[in-house]
């Protein structure tokens, strides 16, 4: 039999019913890190006549945890110009299947002939093991 290495830590709880629980929280597997990443995509706003396309894959984060995780991109080029778009998305939301989402909003930068920005929100995907 072979052995894998497994680093993590337990989480003692006490649950609001007076239950006692413990949950396994792994940061890594055989030497490895446990993290992932998500893809987050959409449209902006409509502003000043026209909108962008944005689509980026957030930084990577540690599994099983509390976490958030921070994103950056350009928009497409749309009449003339880019936008930035990045920023730090909500606290994880737990979805059927063991999976989970975020939701991210904000506004670009603001760029343009006339100058202006757009704003954006968004749910991201499933979480993809990095």
């Amino acid at each position: 039999m072979s052995h894998i290495p497994i680093k993590g830590y337990v989480y003692h709880s006490n649950e609001q019913d007076g239950s006692h629980s413990h949950k396994l929280y792994i940061t890594s597997w055989n030497g490895k890190p446990v993290q992932h990443v998500h893809q987050l995509k959409g449209v902006t706003s409509f502003d000043v006549g026209h909108h962008h396309h944005y689509a980026a894959v957030t930084s990577p984060a540690p599994s099983g945890v509390p976490h958030t995780h921070t994103y950056r991109t350009v928009t497409s080029f749309d009449a003339g110009h880019t936008h930035m778009i990045s920023g730090v998305t909500g606290p994880a939301i737990e979805v059927p299947g063991g999976n989970h989402i975020h939701y991210f909003e904000g506004y670009t930068t603001v760029n343009g002939s006339q100058p202006h920005r757009h704003h954006y929100s968004g749910t991201t995907s499933y979480e993809t093991m990095v």
